[in-house]
């Protein structure tokens, strides 16, 4: 009998035993000079912001070449540029930050605030700029976040999931190229990531912000290739009466594709 009573008991103390996270073992297995990377890496899926078209922006306080800011106070009520960098002193980024630089009087006429991040410290942003400047023949003026331990970087999911596999010799994963054009109300209106090895095109990122508040003023939509003076198309959701009495002449190519003057 006791053979018997013994199996049981057993099997009741296994089943109340407390279980380790899923996780646990994985993270047993993670070098300890790593902390940032696993702490990121091992967080519960729901602690990473869904950064959806029309989320608010995560906000954040991060030190920049301007001074400690807090996200959206910078944002304030103007429209902004988040852009990043997988690193100082690296080539396409030089190229980039030095054009966006020089793009500082197109952007300050649409109301558009600039600011960078790289994934160094704020000694070897300062370096940088010189060289940035020396080349690009320009005067960077926005600030650029100094994200050397990828908070800002994971934060906004800016990061390759091949560099997670490869992380760097500190133990966390480079930055990618991101933009997100966030407006006044601190919501993501648009996004694009690039690999490491593509720079970014400035009147691309130009045009994406023109096409933006063209429809927020207009209550249209535009096509493909559009530029400033091209015309617009009237929203399905607007019927041809309405949309005459609203914007006058329409050209109508199929009941559901109409285009008006800008």
């Amino acid at each position: 009998m006791a053979s018997i009573i013994a199996p049981k008991m057993a099997f009741r103390a296994l089943r109340a035993a407390p279980r380790a996270a899923p996780w646990a073992s994985l993270n047993a297995k993670l070098p300890q000079a790593q902390p940032a990377f696993r702490r990121f890496f091992a967080a519960p899926a729901q602690e990473q912001p869904r950064l959806r078209l029309g989320s608010t922006a995560p906000n954040f306080k991060a030190l920049t070449t301007k001074g400690e800011i807090d996200f959206h106070q910078f944002i304030g009520d103007s429209w902004t540029i988040l852009f990043s960098h997988p690193a100082d002193f690296t080539p396409v980024c030089t190229t980039e930050l030095g054009a966006f630089a020089k793009l500082k009087g197109e952007f300050e006429k649409r109301g558009v605030k600039m600011i960078g991040l790289s994934a160094n410290d704020l000694g070897s942003h300062g370096e940088w700029i010189k060289d940035i400047n020396e080349v690009s023949s320009t005067d960077l003026q926005f600030p650029i976040i100094a994200d050397a331990d990828r908070k800002v970087a994971f934060l906004y999911d800016m990061v390759d999931q091949q560099d997670l596999d490869n992380i760097d010799q500190k133990g966390i994963a480079f930055t990618i190229r991101s933009v997100f054009i966030i407006d006044p109300s601190k919501k993501i209106r648009l996004t694009m990531m690039y690999p490491a090895s593509t720079g970014r095109n400035t009147a691309e990122v130009l045009r994406g912000i023109d096409s933006l508040q063209t429809a927020d003023k207009k209550g249209v939509a535009t096509p493909i290739d559009w530029q400033v003076g091209d015309d617009v198309i009237v929203p399905p959701s607007v019927t041809t009466p309405d949309a005459k009495k609203k914007f006058g002449e329409v050209r109508e190519v199929k009941p559901y594709l109409r285009y008006t003057k800008h």
